[in-house]
């Protein structure tokens, strides 16, 4: 084993097991107590109350998630040359998964890469990244320039690193918010903050410094593709429909009509810029209305294929009960307009929206529209957001397809 000099937190049985089954999270009330002095947002070894090592971590004192494990191999140095491999893992496995789409994907996805609190998306030639931990904060002036010659190295186009922290749960380490290009040594970053992308031959302007997120949402591009078979000749509606991504596949793929709807005039405004970069601006109407206002308002029959993309209605166990009653509200008043025979591609991607609630959801919006759901796919998240199954919080798109039959 090697020598390390890394302060201890000894925790509780409850968290060992935990830590067994492959969780990395330890919280406050799981550590029993701390040896050794140590720096906030430092390295910290984890042990049993019996002494036995555990796993290696950084610690964050003003979060309830008061350690997050990197590394169960007490022989781990946790130097530039591990970070180093464990970046190059993660670039890797994107080049296997998602050989075609590696110009626009997430490289790093937080805990399944073994980055707690790191989202870094490539747009093109600009790296986005969301940092929400203290001990990913503190690295990555080491991560970043690593990432960065690592992608390079391997023939890839990099001319910045833009940080999206403008997010409030960076509070909750004890982080300021902030947004802005990363300095990289040597480099001057680009004057613009916007740049072009294409996923599933379809080109798309993305806004990193004011979208939604880290500009784009990245998870969706193969359901966006199964979506897109099945539009031909058919008249759409694509709810939520943010920067028109849905909207643009169906159109793309030959929907007879598609009607885009979103409660945002500036995402709206970006989805007509989209249509317009891809000529299909003249088979898209675009509007700016909130979609439970607007679907009680519609005629049963007056679409083939409907496509409900909602933002996550809850991020909490505490408003679940609220969101269900959002998901199922939508759902059936999709289900009650499609003539039989019709189409419906339904998603949540809230994590605490188990598969088991939205199934559940849609049985019962089912019964109450009087139809009967013909399952196409289930889908998930695309796998360069991979879902590690000891972590379930990796695992947070829910995605199907059905078709509409009456009873």
């Amino acid at each position: 084993m090697t020598e390390r000099s890394f302060p201890k937190a000894q925790v509780t049985h409850k968290a060992l097991l935990s830590i067994r089954a492959g969780h990395p999270w330890i919280y406050d009330t799981e550590i029993t107590g701390i040896s050794g002095p140590y720096e906030n947002g430092s390295f910290i070894e984890v042990t049993g109350e019996r002494g036995q090592f555990l796993g290696t971590g950084l610690i964050s004192d003003h979060s309830k998630i008061r350690i997050r494990l990197i590394s169960h191999n007490a022989n781990d140095c946790m130097d530039a040359a591990f970070f180093e491999r464990r970046l190059r893992h993660a670039w890797e496995y994107r080049k296997t998964v998602m050989p075609d789409a590696l110009d626009c994907c997430r490289l790093i996805f937080g805990e399944a890469d073994l980055f707690p609190g790191l989202t870094v998306d490539r747009f093109s030639d600009i790296l986005v990244t969301q940092t929400l931990s203290l001990g990913m904060e503190r690295l990555k002036p080491l991560l970043f320039p690593t990432l960065c010659r690592i992608l390079r190295e391997d023939g890839q186009q990099i001319k910045g690193i833009y940080e999206r922290n403008d997010v409030a749960i960076r509070e909750l380490e004890g982080l300021l918010q902030n947004k802005g290009f990363f300095p990289l040594e040597g480099e001057t970053p680009p004057a613009c903050t916007k740049t072009v992308i294409t996923e599933n031959n379809i080109r798309y302007q993305v806004d990193f410094e004011n979208g939604q997120k880290t500009g784009f949402f990245l998870d969706q591009k193969r359901n966006r593709q199964a979506v897109g078979r099945l539009c031909r000749g058919k008249r759409v509606l694509d709810c939520f429909t943010h920067t028109g991504s849905f909207a643009l596949n169906a159109a793309a793929a030959g929907a007879e009509s598609v009607h885009a709807v979103d409660i945002s005039e500036e995402a709206i405004r970006l989805a007509q810029e989209n249509a317009r970069l891809n000529g299909v601006e003249e088979n898209i109407r675009f509007e700016a209305t909130n979609v439970f206002d607007l679907l009680p308002t519609l005629k049963r029959g007056a679409y083939d294929f409907i496509i409900l993309d909602p933002p996550a209605f809850t991020k909490s166990r505490r408003t679940i009960d609220r969101a269900i009653r959002g998901y199922k509200q939508i759902n059936l008043r999709a289900m009650q307009l499609l003539s039989g025979g019709g189409y419906l591609a339904t998603c949540s991607c809230s994590h605490f929206m188990s598969d088991i609630l939205f199934r559940s959801m849609l049985r019962e919006a089912a019964a109450d529209a009087g139809v009967c759901l013909r399952q196409i796919e289930a889908r998930q998240q695309s796998p360069d957001h991979p879902i590690l199954w000891n972590v379930p919080e990796t695992d947070y798109l829910k995605f199907y397809i059905f078709q509409i039959t009456r009873n």
